[in-house]
């Protein structure tokens, strides 16, 4: 990856931060079962107990 787009990434890497941020500030914390379960989803397993939706 070259300089360019090394400073892009983190760039969207710190955008991402504060869209999360500010969802927490209005909706309250992530709730982290939901988020692994999600991500379970995602790479093809299941989800967890919580079942997320």
């Amino acid at each position: 990856m070259n300089a360019e787009a090394l400073v892009q990434r983190q760039l969207e890497r710190d955008r991402l931060r504060e869209l999360i941020k500010d969802a927490e500030g209005e909706h309250g914390p992530v709730d982290q079962a939901a988020v692994e379960a999600k991500r379970a989803l995602l790479r093809g397993g299941t989800a967890g107990p919580t079942d997320a939706t």
